[in-house]
């Protein structure tokens, strides 16, 4: 199933806020996939300022790979933008294939996320709706098929959205998260073939929010079984070195024995990334 703009609904110049909302009326009624990102709070925000709030139900998995802070803030954001919210459970941790972790680990998460909006979606007589923008279609993202092919939308696709057109429209309304830092689902730190288990979710949870208490906001806790492989941007490297005793302390109150830091910095899906090559170099022999 072909993840690209669907041009019949993108009318007007491709990018801004009005072709997002003639993307959003076509549909009229709509559940969006909120996790509080950039992305999906642009559209909840949009969402509910074009439809209005009763054609809008903007839904926050509690999910094990869900940071806590990422929950509250979801609820924070509902409360200030006047959002219609609610934080149904899923059960991707009963899945075995999604704990097996593998390459399509993604694909049985969304696929899971899927199952419980849909019948929010029947309930509103609505479409269910994701935060995925152009720049998110080059990368392997198999849990994108797994919602499109439920029937899952994706407006910002739609419209021409690419992540700078998020941030940028995103701070000209006005809303905080025009700058928040990506954050992936905590699955993502752990290595494809490290099984996913919420001991070890809540482990790297633990760790990753005490590192934001310390001042570091772009940042991933890699986990290797008793090691944490700490990754920051580079500018913040030497931060990291400055405040070892600090840094230290936090990994292993989390209950790392070993903290090392990535000299390559921060780089989102590399994990996913180091697995596909590793696949591709073994097909090749």
């Amino acid at each position: 199933m072909s993840l690209r703009p669907n041009t019949p609904h993108a009318v007007g110049d491709a990018g801004t806020l009005e072709a997002l909302a003639h993307v959003l009326r076509s549909l009229d009624r709509v559940v969006v996939a909120f996790s509080g990102g950039a992305d999906s709070a642009l559209l909840a925000k949009v969402a509910t300022d074009t439809l209005g709030r009763e054609r809008v139900l903007c839904a926050t998995a509690q999910s094990a790979s869900l940071a806590p802070e990422e929950l509250e803030d979801t609820k924070t954001l509902a409360s200030e933008w006047g959002l219609r919210h609610v934080t149904p459970r899923t059960s991707e941790l009963d899945n075995p294939d999604y704990v097996r972790n593998d390459l399509d680990r993604c694909f049985h998460c969304k696929s899971e996320l899927m199952a419980v909006l849909g019948p929010l979606a029947a309930a509103e007589s609505a479409t269910v709706v994701l935060g995925v923008n152009l720049d998110d279609l080059g990368e392997h993202r198999p849990g994108q098929a797994a919602a499109a092919e439920q029937g899952a939308r994706f407006p910002l696709v739609e419209a021409g959205f690419t992540k700078a057109l998020v941030r940028r429209h995103s701070e000209a309304l006005g809303l905080r998260t025009f700058d928040k830092p990506a954050a992936a689902c905590l699955a993502s730190r752990l290595p494809h073939g490290t099984s996913v288990t919420s001991s070890r979710l809540e482990q790297i949870a633990r760790a990753e929010s005490g590192l934001r208490s310390l001042g570091f906001a772009q940042l991933r806790v890699r986990h290797h079984d008793q090691s944490a492989r700490i990754e920051v941007p580079l500018e913040d490297l030497v931060a990291v070195v400055e405040r070892r005793e600090a840094v230290v302390e936090t990994l292993k109150a989390a209950g790392y024995r070993y903290v090392t830091l990535d000299l390559e910095g921060f780089r989102s899906g590399n994990l996913a990334l180091a697995a596909l090559q590793r696949e591709a170099g073994a097909a090749g022999t």
